[in-house]
């Protein structure tokens, strides 16, 4: 149990990762009652863009000064192609029954991932993700990875800008009114399309800050980073009980140390050995989401049915 604080470190470190994607998944859910199934390649187009820029820099560029630019272009194609993605895609299908919009979803991420595959140069092969140099930190028996300090900075301030603006601005209030009541938020005036594509950029644009992280952290982005990272952060989406901002992190959180704490102990339980290690993270991750369904169906933080009406 000595490495059981650098577990946890990591489950939280990864767990931050989900979240932020998971929030883009749950805020457009809990406007429009969409799963958008093309959010992991919202997060891929993200990743290519942020390294689309950085290569445009001249050489010798230090990453510090690289990393600003790299998030504006991030979250610029990211937030272009979601919002393009609700006006072409989902908006026709809006009155639809709720498998059409579904469906569409599940082409558009396909769409995505080969338009990025076909065009993109050398997409083929994971294109190289540059990575913050130096030493990574001790903290007591911690390590912290210097490529982690984006995410461990960025994941809570990300939260407590979307919680200001969520509950302290009129576009906020705007949002949580469409969120409970769509047609009754229009006859009060509130323009419900311009506050459903306003839920998708900021998805989006949190979704450009993970990919950006997801980049330093392994050092490489691929055409396929947005199909496993997409669904992980569903899995923890409805962990935290979708439609719900905080809920999102929360069960991203948990989704991470599920994760981290299955991959380093799993395999010394007794008749487990086969069972451990970093093959089998996903496995547990499902099964962890698998319990919460059975034990508490709406989730970490969502209500029950029963309670909203």
């Amino acid at each position: 149990m000595h490495d059981l604080p650098q577990q946890l470190a990591n489950g939280l470190i990864l767990g931050a990762l989900y979240g932020l994607v998971a929030i883009g998944y749950t805020m457009v859910y809990g406007i429009v009652q969409l799963i958008n199934f093309a959010h992991g390649e919202i997060v891929m187009v993200g990743g290519f863009g942020a390294l689309t820029a950085y290569l445009a820099l001249p050489g010798g560029t230090t990453l510090w000064l690289a990393l600003p630019l790299m998030l504006i272009a991030g979250i610029l194609v990211s937030t272009l192609t979601a919002v393009a993605a609700e006006r072409f895609a989902y908006r026709p299908l809006r009155n639809a029954p709720r498998l059409a919009p579904l469906i569409t979803a599940i082409g558009l991420s396909i769409l995505l991932q080969q338009l990025v595959f076909s065009f993109y140069p050398d997409a083929k092969k994971a294109r190289v993700f540059p990575k913050i140099p130096g030493d990574p930190f001790s903290l007591g028996s911690v390590t912290i990875q210097r490529s982690d300090l984006f995410l461990i900075i960025a994941a809570p301030l990300c939260m407590l800008a979307l919680g200001w603006f969520v509950t302290r601005t009129r576009s906020g209030r705007a949002m949580q009114a469409t969120s409970q009541d769509p047609d009754t938020a229009k006859l009060m005036g509130i323009d419900t399309d311009r506050i459903i594509v306003m839920a998708f950029a900021i998805g989006a644009a949190f979704a450009a800050v993970a990919a950006v992280a997801y980049g330093l952290r392994s050092g490489q982005v691929d055409f396929r980073m947005g199909f496993i990272l997409g669904l992980k952060a569903f899995t923890a989406a409805v962990l935290g009980g979708i439609g719900n901002i905080y809920g999102a992190m929360l069960g991203g959180l948990a989704l991470g140390l599920a994760e981290a704490l299955a991959t380093g102990y799993i395999q010394h339980l007794p008749g487990m050995h086969l069972f451990g290690g970093g093959a089998w993270k996903d496995v547990w991750a499902f099964v962890l989401l698998i319990l919460v369904l059975l034990i508490r169906p709406q989730g970490l933080l969502g209500e029950r049915v029963a309670d909203r009406a």
